[in-house]
């Protein structure tokens, strides 16, 4: 769990950082940022989504899983959770629930968080999430101080998740044979991608709700490899 620890302790430096410098800044400023942030995003998730070996089996997790998303309504439940964050914490950003669900996305969806994750619960060796902390703590430094406090609750998503795949790190092994990363990685570019264009106000796109496609990709890539 050390460098799931490390990792949440970041993006909560990052985030406070982020807030004290968001707080000096002009509107203008903060926009400015937040696009070279959106662009950015786009790019990398563009990077991984070209990792796939099979353009159907991306296809597929992304119809399946954004089919089960809007069943479940996970991008719903999740904005009800930053909603509850926002009273608590009586913040009136118009942002909050936005950033915290941005944020939460953009921390969890990627290959580093999976890999690092397992092999942290499987043999204790944390260094590839030692690398992830240093990304998400300027990733967080920046969007802070655009979308402000909603993207320094992302840390309870990142405590929550990479924590669950650490601990479950022995049974969930087979997560790390290529084929799969492959396919999950590039299911969670496109995932990356849909945040971007959000964070550059081109479309809303309802990203948590193709969450599930992660998981389809796994499905069909482990399938395949027995086919």
């Amino acid at each position: 769990m050390k460098g799931t620890l490390v990792n949440t302790a970041t993006v909560i430096v990052g985030s406070g950082i982020g807030l004290w410098v968001g707080h000096r800044l002009p509107e203008n400023i903060k926009r400015i940022v937040l696009q070279a942030m959106g662009l950015v995003t786009i790019l990398l998730g563009i990077q991984m989504a070209l990792k796939t070996e099979s353009v159907l089996i991306l296809i597929g997790s992304l119809v399946l899983g954004g089919i089960t998303g809007e069943l479940l309504k996970i991008e719903e439940a999740l904005e009800k959770v930053g909603e509850y964050l926002r009273r608590r914490v009586k913040s009136e950003s118009g942002n909050f629930v936005l950033g915290f669900v941005s944020a939460s996305l953009l921390f969890c969806v990627g290959p580093m968080t999976i890999v690092g994750s397992l092999e942290d619960g499987m043999s204790g060796k944390a260094d590839l999430l030692y690398i992830k902390s240093v990304l998400d703590g300027f990733a967080s430094l920046i969007l802070s101080s655009g979308l402000g406090i909603g993207v320094l609750f992302s840390f309870l998503t990142v405590l929550f998740f990479q924590g669950s795949l650490t601990l479950l790190g022995g049974q969930l092994q087979f997560l790390l044979r290529e084929n799969i990363i492959n396919e999950m990685s590039a299911a969670g570019g496109l995932l990356i991608v849909g945040i971007g264009l959000q964070l550059l106000e081109i479309k809303k796109i309802k990203v948590a709700n193709l969450l599930p496609t992660l998981l389809y990709a796994v499905v069909l890539a482990y399938l395949k490899g027995y086919i």
